[in-house]
């Protein structure tokens, strides 16, 4: 697995971080995992680059939302059970409250607060960071020939869209096909279903919308995409909990709030229950991710002893990272659509990369400037 450099973390260090992360990181998974990256890794070496590897690796294994379970993982490792719970619960957090506050505007106002001035400044930040994080990540990751041709040619499925999960499990099949071991078994990448059994009544009670979210948290790989396709069929065409207005603008809030796009569900809980629902719906659709990561986390240590495992994980490391490359370019081509943004994005690099200012504070400067001008305009 790795070790970390730093000697173990208190529980106060740990919810001090992943509070801010979760406070500021907008952009999605691939730009949390990049601060993640730079924070826990570069500036405070709590643990190894292939140890964070790892973790990218095992957190695509399992559904749930991945910067999450990112979080929990290096919670893990730095403060036991307790670390886990500590980080994940601060990075959901901030991101839940500012959903629900948004939440309770749009029920009394009936629309959401501006905020396309905010998202066209943050995302060439968020490009910036993305692009670092995987050439960074990739130069551990692929560290041999086989391992980087593997890379591209998930890089080269991923653009023929091919399904995020079936990416995963090419790069794992491939990497062990390269070891010369014995093929995955399907089992390794089965979605785990049981949840799908769980009983969903079809009335709006707490009990209902705790179960119904968690059923999806239960079985959801891939993109906020995905989330939307769930969300759908479920509260708007099977149980019309929500209108598909409603849907888009809950999807809509947790793109330009910052932290986990899964507090979308935290705004349709609040639609369905208020308060009392926006809760429920947060807990439900977390709380897989917190089972799951206890779980893997503590088997993972000892599935690397094998070396079959082992190379199963490298492949779907680098697979990630394929991933994580072909988001950075989508979110180029929306970020960089004027002279301004393309300039943003320099400013950005130069400070990244010249003058390490941190990846957080740039992307909330972003957030507040794109605010401030929308406010004049």
């Amino acid at each position: 697995m790795g070790e970390g450099l730093a000697p173990r973390s208190s529980l106060g260090e740990i919810a001090a971080l992943f509070l801010r992360i979760g406070a500021t990181a907008f952009g999605g998974p691939a730009a949390h995992i990049a601060v993640m990256e730079e924070e826990c890794v570069r500036r405070r070496a709590w643990l190894t680059r292939e140890a964070f590897l790892d973790f990218v690796g095992a957190a695509n294994l399992i559904p749930g939302p991945n910067s999450t379970e990112m979080a929990m993982h290096i919670g893990h490792l730095r403060g036991g059970i307790a670390g886990l719970l500590v980080a994940g619960c601060s990075f959901i957090l901030p991101a839940a409250v500012m959903v629900t506050a948004l939440a309770a505007a749009y029920v009394r106002y009936g629309a959401l607060p501006a905020a396309a001035g905010m998202l066209a400044a943050v995302a060439p930040v968020v490009v910036v960071v993305v692009a670092q994080a995987v050439w960074n990540l990739g130069r551990s990751a692929a560290r041999t020939p086989v391992l980087a041709v593997i890379g591209l040619g998930c890089i080269a499925l991923t653009v023929a869209g091919v399904n995020e999960l079936v990416v995963l499990a090419v790069g794992a099949a491939a990497a062990l096909a390269m070891a010369r071991a014995q093929p995955p078994s399907r089992a390794a990448f089965a979605v785990p279903l049981v949840a799908q059994a769980l009983p969903v009544a079809a009335g709006a009670g707490l009990v209902p919308l705790f179960f119904s979210f968690l059923k999806i948290g239960s079985v959801l790989f891939g993109s906020g995409y995905v989330l939307l396709a769930f969300f759908r069929a479920e509260y708007v065409d099977r149980l019309h909990w929500i209108t598909a207005r409603q849907l888009a603008d809950a999807v809509a809030v947790g793109q330009f709030t910052p932290g986990p796009l899964f507090t979308a569900a935290t705004f349709v809980g609040y639609l369905v229950r208020g308060v009392p629902g926006a809760a429920a719906a947060t807990a439900g659709i977390f709380l897989p991710a917190f089972l799951l990561v206890g779980v893997s986390g503590a088997l993972l240590p000892v599935l690397r002893r094998s070396a079959a495992v082992r190379s199963a994980l490298q492949g779907v490391t680098v697979a990630s990272l394929a991933l994580m490359a072909t988001v950075t370019v989508t979110l180029a081509r929306d970020a960089f659509t004027s002279w301004p943004s393309v300039a943003t994005a320099l400013i950005a690099a130069v400070a990244l990369f010249r003058f390490r200012v941190n990846a957080s504070w740039l992307m909330l400067a972003a957030a507040l400037t794109g605010l401030a001008i929308g406010a004049l305009r």
